[in-house]
């Protein structure tokens, strides 16, 4: 064989070593089932979205969607591990193969979208940036907060979103920033800022956790956009359609009125092709996402539809006591919407 040649055929080896392993990297689903644990990164530090209590009991809605892909992928919602993860460095743990799934209080914009290597599924939770006072402030709008010092948190979209909403009202900023919602809030607490900016949501756990909701007062602007979304590494999309369509399922549930309660007698009685495509009754559905038989049951069965997760993790029979606002179904007033089961 001439040189040339040799050159030339090592580089084909080496073009389809490097093919045959970016092909087994990429399939996560095949990777979950192997190991029989789904690896979910999570904030862990944030009531209502992903919490771990002093007795290791985690809760929240993120916590509730990555037992959601467990029952659908592996057949019980507990096998799970929750990895808490930092805002800076989320990305990086994803992309990198330490988690399957990044369930982290995100929000999906465009240059994490393009930039990152990573897709986001679709919006778990809509989200928008907001401002906590004390209530012996009497400060009643985010208006009056011109000059005065507000803490946020650093690596987020939070930052930005402040600086271009002063500018657009001609307000001069004291911005200070913090690597976390712990440290913002401690310096909330001793005076260093005035306000504390996050989004409606943390501002809520983070109110609901100090105990003392009278003490302190979230204003009624709303900043951004902040559509939290689940999100996977790009380039494997039969593990992104999974991870999809157990959101959609969710939200599909609760529109079809099927619950955690009622899903078995529902699913026993099912005769239009909608439902026994929704609850996988036929199995038709596990069959082309690589799932078995009944996965979309498991998870209602197992974890609730949308809004049984929402209430008790953000609602009425949680401490945050939120209310759906943009969260509600569609056919309620707010825009939770998902492509039918059909």
């Amino acid at each position: 064989m001439h040189q040339p040649s040799r050159w030339l055929a090592a580089l084909v080896l080496v073009v389809l070593s490097l093919g045959l392993t970016s092909a087994a990297q990429a399939d996560t689903l095949a990777d979950v089932k192997q190991r029989g644990v789904l690896r979910c990164g999570v904030n862990g530090e944030l009531p209502g979205l992903s919490y771990k209590d002093a007795k290791g009991v985690w809760s929240g809605l993120d916590v509730d969607f990555c037992r959601a892909v467990a029952a659908a992928v592996l057949g019980h919602k507990d096998k799970v591990e929750l990895v808490p993860i930092s805002t800076a460095n989320r990305f990086d743990v994803l992309n990198e193969g330490e988690i399957d799934l990044l369930s982290r209080n995100t929000t999906w914009n465009l240059s994490r979208d393009l930039d990152l290597e990573i897709v986001f599924v679709a919006t778990l939770y809509y989200d928008g940036q907001g401002f906590m006072v004390g209530r012996e402030t009497n400060t009643l709008s985010a208006l009056e907060l011109g000059k005065k010092p507000i803490c946020a948190l650093a690596d987020t979209t939070g930052p930005d979103d402040v600086r271009a909403y002063f500018r657009l009202h001609s307000k001069d900023l004291d911005l200070k920033e913090f690597p976390d919602i712990k440290a913002a809030t401690k310096a909330y607490l001793d005076g260093t800022c005035y306000a504390l900016t996050a989004d409606h949501s943390q501002l809520h756990a983070v109110r609901a956790a100090l105990g003392s909701e009278s003490a302190h007062r979230i204003l009624p602007e709303v900043i951004s956009k902040e559509p939290l979304a689940p999100a996977v590494r790009r380039d494997d999309a039969r593990w992104f359609d999974v991870v999809r369509w157990t959101l959609f399922t969710l939200i599909n549930a609760e529109e079809a009125g099927i619950d955690s309660k009622n899903v078995d007698q529902v699913r026993a009685r099912a005769q239009s092709a909608d439902l026994r495509v929704l609850l996988d009754v036929d199995g038709a559905s596990g069959k082309l996402l690589g799932l078995d038989h009944g996965w979309s049951y498991r998870i209602i069965d197992q974890v609730g539809n949308y809004a049984e997760v929402f209430e008790r993790n953000l609602g009425e029979g949680s401490a945050l006591k939120m209310k759906r606002g943009l969260n509600a179904l569609w056919l309620n007033g707010g825009i939770l919407y998902a492509p039918p089961a059909r």
